[in-house]
């Protein structure tokens, strides 16, 4: 809508300046309400995760990397870059634990779920090849250089178009991850221990898809029943 009124405000704008029209009718056209927190997290669902992982090949170097590499988002909720800058120290096997740099500095820590501890070990022993970067994930091709952020999520991209989907963006696959946590009872308070919020707003936006907890609080409609 915002692109709609712009695109009219241009366009009188421009018959009264070509003198087709002779005022100026742009600021007639009113403006878009804009509310915070008024979208809903853009996640995806179980079946298309589990064909996004499916298309990653498993037999073969890529295809151990981008199914690890995915496993973090999903199962995890980590941000892309995130992910490019895992490196092999902060997998401590024997805490069960994942190092997280993240925004600003900031350094939390994980539980390393089984699966996702899985898909690192077959990615680490049959994927990644002997090198001195410790950066976990290495680009496929050239010399030794660790994935960037750009390459996360175009290896998001790439999963999509091998497995014949509309494009899963690397954040719906950390949107997912947080409604999934909603979705096996969990509460807000872990989603945002999940995904490392700073503040209660950002994660309050959740709870819109949580509809078991607003069914809670929906009111019966006036007369139903009667």
């Amino acid at each position: 809508m915002k692109v709609t009124t712009c695109s009219l405000r241009s366009l009188l704008r421009f018959l009264f300046v070509t003198e087709v029209a002779d005022r100026d009718l742009a600021e007639a056209v009113p403006s878009v309400a804009s509310w915070r927190m008024s979208a809903l997290p853009k996640g995806v669902d179980t079946e298309t995760v589990t064909t996004l992982l499916a298309a990653c090949d498993q037999t073969t170097k890529v295809g151990c990397r981008d199914f690890a590499v995915l496993m973090l988002m999903a199962r995890l909720g980590l941000r892309a870059r995130e992910v490019a800058a895992l490196r092999l120290d902060d997998v401590e096997w024997r805490a069960g634990e994942l190092v997280i740099h993240g925004k600003g500095g900031r350094i939390d820590r994980l539980p390393l779920p089984a699966d996702v501890g899985a898909a690192l070990v077959g990615y680490l022993r049959n994927g990644r090849r002997p090198s001195a970067v410790r950066e976990v994930f290495l680009r496929s091709c050239g010399p030794d250089t660790p994935m960037s952020r750009q390459s996360v999520v175009m290896a998001t991209r790439g999963a999509s178009a091998r497995a014949g989907i509309p494009t899963v963006g690397a954040h719906q696959l950390r949107h997912r991850a947080a409604s999934q946590v909603l979705a096996n009872g969990g509460n807000l308070a872990e989603v945002a221990q999940l995904l490392r919020h700073h503040g209660e707003e950002t994660t309050a936006i959740y709870a819109k898809v949580d509809r078991d907890a607003l069914a809670a609080v929906v009111r019966p409609w006036p007369g139903a029943g009667e």
